[in-house]
């Protein structure tokens, strides 16, 4: 259905000649989600938008906005051989390098709105290119890249002593000390082992381990229970977001780091079940990490700002 948000820019001043002042900007948008994952997405090619000039943290609240967790944005590429570019926003309006859900749903909505009739094409984000691929059955398939361990590549700060080829470090912040496992999926990720997931201290620590000094830019918190080598339980903590309903590069990176340890199975499908439904990715050393999952239209509207 359509929805039509209009007041979003409570943003006028009081006392102000408004005629020529501020001109209303109108903006159409598509809400979507992946496994509870949420968005806001933008087409930036047929329509003028400027994110830096737009209330974004606004229209991320639930109550009085559109509510999201990230807005997407489609633009247009560069480069001959790319045909996207692919630009994540976070709820507090801080823009982020990659998002695993938002990639599958930035290939359905392009699909969905004519700007694509490639069954698998080829995105540019702020780390690299990935190539999304809709799937016969509705689903998107997504090659995610290789994970980084290297801790510059995450980026992680090492400290003196500790050898950049560990599979895990000592962290310690909020009174807990726990031994994560650093991966890169284009963004940064810190994965925790636990037995019990749903009673893991997931927004404490969390939060605790988003502004720690040795995540120089932030970090997504993963808590994991592994229940056989091919299924997992995974609650993610997004930088800039909090605790989400699913996470796709966090989904990643608990694969990668688990198959690393030696403790999930490597070349094969493992399914990771989070509060929000199950994605199934698929990991062995020196290959492309490939993810599976759902990419769903919500609504279509129109704000005014």
């Amino acid at each position: 259905f359509q929805a039509a948000f209009l007041p979003f820019a409570a943003i006028m001043p009081p006392f102000c000649d408004c005629g020529a002042a501020m001109e209303q900007r109108r903006l159409r948008f598509t809400k979507m989600h992946g496994l509870g994952n949420d968005f806001m997405v933008v087409d930036g090619i047929s329509q003028r938008f400027v994110p830096e000039e737009a209330p974004l943290a606004a229209w991320a609240e639930r109550h009085t906005g559109v509510g999201f967790d990230q807005l997407l944005l489609v633009e247009k590429s560069g480069r001959a051989d790319v045909d996207f570019r692919y630009r994540i926003f976070n709820a507090d309006g801080s823009e982020v390098e990659q998002c695993g859900n938002g990639a599958r749903c930035f290939a359905r909505f392009v699909a969905d709105s004519g700007l694509s009739d490639k069954s698998e094409i080829v995105v540019e984000t702020a780390k690299g290119i990935i190539r999304p691929r809709l799937n016969a059955d509705g689903t998107v398939r997504v090659n995610m890249g290789q994970p980084r361990f290297a801790a510059a590549e995450v980026p992680f700060a090492l400290e003196v002593g500790e050898d950049d080829e560990a599979l895990r470090y000592a962290v310690a912040a909020a009174g807990i000390r726990a031994e994560v496992a650093m991966v890169g999926m284009g963004n940064p990720h810190a994965v925790m082992l636990v037995d019990d997931v749903a009673n893991a201290p997931v927004a404490e620590w969390g939060a605790a381990l988003q502004s720690h000094p040795r995540f120089p830019q932030r970090v997504n918190a993963g808590f994991m229970q592994i229940v056989d080598p091919r299924h997992i339980l995974l609650r993610v903590f997004e930088r800039g977001v909090g605790e989400t309903q699913a996470c796709g590069t966090g989904a990643c990176a608990a694969v990668a780091a688990g198959v690393r340890l030696g403790l999930l199975a490597a070349g094969e499908d493992v399914a990771v079940e989070l509060p929000g439904g199950t994605l199934s990715i698929n990991w062995q050393s020196g290959q492309d990490l490939m993810m599976s999952g759902p990419a769903v239209e919500v609504f279509a509207g129109e704000l005014v700002y």
